[in-house]
């Protein structure tokens, strides 16, 4: 920050903004140290864990009456800092959003690469429009935090919704460093229910690939029916009980399938209708 300042990069009244999302450690009495020892630093306490997505939104809804961008990162220092002089520039020459962007995943594990890659083809083979190797590490422009705090919906996925708003836009790429201290409390399980919050908040493909399936399905089952006459008119064959289990279990296992995902889709609506606030600040700093 004092390096920024000094560079003429940011005005000497920018700030820090730490938004705590329900910790049950030492993190809030942590900010509330740096914000009196540190003239930059402010914080934001919320009430309960709200998710890692409406965290980030709670952050922005309030950066956006403090500053004309509004950079967000995560506060494990992975994401390289020292591009965000590159990203104002952009902003400077009129892009709303800059992106910073992975050159490559060598810090990840196998496991993790590979189905991050794999979870962005899908979500293009959805239509759904991301960056690919972007994560949450962009810089926005006020206006265009603006625009995107009027999206309601509980059920958010901003890698998808980002680029859903179509204002102009850049790319920064760095290298993704190495976490120096502590452990990631983002588990397995959080990651598949991001992943499922991406596929079910900007898409609908998935509810038509089941209504395709079943098509399928019916063209498949004309055609076992004329095979089976086939075989009762002309060939003394028995037809064994084999087959009629195998498409009994499969054909369940495929309306099962079906069911689950239009079933997520109908909990989404469930919660989004509700209408009840994305999160609630307990504590501010500023």
């Amino acid at each position: 920050m004092d390096q920024l300042v000094a560079d003429h990069v940011i005005t000497s009244d920018s700030l820090i903004l730490f938004s705590s999302n329900g910790s049950t450690d030492n993190t809030w009495p942590i900010i509330e140290r740096l914000h009196q020892t540190r003239r930059y630093v402010s914080g934001i306490k919320l009430a309960s864990n709200v998710g890692f997505q409406n965290n980030l939104m709670a952050g922005m809804t309030v950066a956006k009456d403090y500053g004309d961008v509004i950079v967000t990162m995560d506060a494990d220092l992975q994401d390289d800092y020292t591009v965000i002089p590159e990203m104002i520039k952009h902003w400077q020459q009129g892009c709303d959003v800059v992106y910073g962007v992975r050159k490559e995943r060598k810090t990840d594990t196998w496991f993790k690469r590979n189905t991050a890659l794999a979870f962005y083809k899908f979500m293009n083979f959805l239509g759904v429009n991301t960056v690919y190797n972007h994560a949450d590490f962009r810089l926005m422009s006020k206006r265009f935090v603006e625009e995107i705090t009027k999206y309601r919906e509980r059920n958010l996925f901003l890698r998808g919704l980002v680029p859903l708003i179509g204002y102009q836009s850049a790319e920064v790429y760095y290298n993704r460093k190495e976490r120096e201290l502590g452990s990631t409390k983002f588990s397995f399980s959080g990651l598949v229910n991001l992943a499922l919050d991406g596929i079910t908040s900007v898409s609908v493909k998935p509810v038509r690939m089941v209504f395709s399936l079943g098509v399928l399905f019916v063209l498949i089952s004309l055609m076992i029916l004329v095979y089976v006459i086939f075989q009762k008119i002309y060939r003394d064959v028995p037809l064994g009980w084999a087959s009629i289990v195998m498409s009994i279990w499969f054909c369940t296992g495929v309306l099962l399938m079906g069911l689950g995902i239009i079933g997520e889709y109908i909990g989404k609506i469930y919660i989004e209708v509700k209408d009840r606030p994305r999160f609630n600040i307990e504590k501010k700093l500023i």
